[in-house]
């Protein structure tokens, strides 16, 4: 039991009283890492598994405390401006975070135990009872740290906390396996119907994809499909009515409650700049107001339950 509780996952950030992740009010727990790139992703802090210093340009004053402090070197002074050099590893001591009087410097990824996390989340418990609320795991992809996920999992539901995941289904079936028994809804992304189209975009097929929910429906998980939608990329007729009706003959199967759209959105494009990484969309594919009423007016001719998230 103890070692079970000092089990250790990296996770890159924790937001409380989110409503738009499972049921009630929640809080969200970002696994860093990730198996796949979308050019349309809101977090890149949680793609790679490693710590990154996240720089803001904006509120440096180019004292030179953090170059003076780092071990490593990360971070350096050239010609009176401090630069941060990505090309050297961050070792997450976070001594240059703690000095910087600006808060120009984060440094992203977080080694915690299942009994740390556990503390945090308890501090909530009483929201989660009066709205049926609970967790909810995102990233990043969290099913590349599925053990340390099933271990929070075990200790939640001894609490009986209401637990629910966010995956975009392209690791092993097994982890999957491992999630089921613990994790009361699956908030499942569907990115791309056509396997050619998915791997065009993030270089593998989505046949796994399909196998995991498949799998998930059977077994008699709560499943709610997420299908992010951008321009371009995965909104044409084909993909969206193929999505859906793909979605709606396997609910005869199991409990797929409904299917979430979530249109593209630009909330994360400064955190590249800060990272030091390239946006991956050079346009805006944003849909306007009125072509997303047009959207509602279509989904609405389907007999399921279809919505259209707005954040």
């Amino acid at each position: 039991m103890e070692a079970v509780a000092e089990l250790k996952g990296r996770i890159f950030n924790i937001q409380k009283y989110s409503i738009y992740d499972g049921d009630g009010i929640r809080t969200l727990v970002f696994f860093k890492g990730c198996n796949i790139r979308c050019p349309w992703c809101a977090n890149p802090e949680g793609l790679v598994k490693n710590f990154q210093v996240m720089f803001s340009r904006d509120k440096c004053i180019d004292c030179g405390e953090c170059v003076n402090i780092c071990p490593v070197g990360i971070h350096k002074n050239i010609d009176g401006k401090h630069i941060v050099d990505r090309g050297i590893d961050c070792i997450g001591c976070r001594q240059c975070e703690n000095i910087c009087t600006k808060n120009a410097l984060d440094i992203l990824g977080k080694d915690v135990t299942v009994s740390e996390l556990m503390d945090i989340i308890m501090q909530d418990y009483d929201f989660y009872i009066s709205s049926g609320g609970g967790v909810t795991i995102g990233g990043g992809e969290m099913s590349l740290q599925t053990d340390f996920a099933v271990a929070l999992f075990t200790e939640c539901k001894k609490m009986m906390i209401n637990t629910a995941v966010e995956t975009q289904g392209t690791t092993s079936l097994a982890n999957y396996q491992k999630l089921q028994p613990v994790t009361d809804t699956f908030l499942f992304d569907l990115k791309q119907i056509s396997s050619e189209q998915h791997k065009s975009l993030f270089g593998i097929g989505n046949e796994s994809v399909l196998r995991n929910l498949e799998w998930l429906v059977d077994s008699g998980a709560k499943v709610i499909v997420r299908m992010p939608l951008v321009r371009g990329y995965n909104d044409s007729y084909d993909s969206i009515t193929g999505a859906i009706n793909y979605i709606c003959r396997l609910a005869k199967r199991g409990n797929i409650q409904r299917i979430d759209f979530l249109p593209y959105h630009q909330l994360g494009k400064m955190k590249y700049e800060r990272l030091g990484m390239e946006y991956p969309i050079l346009n805006d594919p944003s849909y306007s107001a009125e072509e997303l009423h047009r959207l509602e007016q279509f989904l609405a001719q389907f007999d399921f339950d279809i919505r259209l998230v707005r954040h």
